[in-house]
């Protein structure tokens, strides 16, 4: 019992420190959108670069694509929440309806470490070159990704 009890409390840990975000997203907007921004736009890349093609420098575009991440995020956070729910409430049950019980959580830390594993790490870090705006980005993102990866490969694991 203890296992599960660590697998509800990892998986709604992980689902609380999702939402979290993504509120402090929404209630302090434009922080985290002067970043998008300024990774979007590419402005710390040097002049002449080959890369500097790859730019998109519309406010309009920089806002949908927040909104996007933002949307993720709370669809991320309602999954994984929704999911230790339904583990809480098989905690008693038997290994194969408790392990059936696991699908939603699992949908969404999949989404979150697709999250940042492609939307930070491949295209914000690679793409976009987001690690000249500052290292502390992808170290964050890629926080997420262990976190939420290792709580995947736990939560994962079949119950007896």
């Amino acid at each position: 019992m203890l296992i599960r009890f660590s697998k509800i409390l990892l998986t709604a840990a992980l689902g609380a420190l999702i939402l979290l975000v993504a509120i402090n997203n929404v209630t302090d907007y434009e922080t985290n959108y002067q970043i998008v921004s300024r990774v979007m736009s590419m402005d710390q890349v040097p002049a002449g670069s080959p890369l500097e093609w790859r730019a998109v420098t519309n406010p309009t575009l920089h806002r949908m694509l927040y909104a996007f991440i933002i949307a993720v995020e709370f669809a991320a956070a309602a999954l994984i929440l929704a999911g230790a729910w339904r583990l809480l409430l098989t905690r008693k049950a038997e290994g194969t309806r408790f392990n059936a019980a696991k699908g939603v959580a699992i949908a969404g830390i999949a989404l979150a470490v697709g999250l940042y594993l492609f939307g930070f790490m491949a295209v914000g870090g690679e793409w976009f070159q987001m690690w000249r705006v500052g290292p502390d980005l992808q170290q964050a993102a890629f926080r997420f990704i262990g976190s939420a990866a290792l709580a995947l490969l736990f939560l994962g694991q079949p119950d007896a």
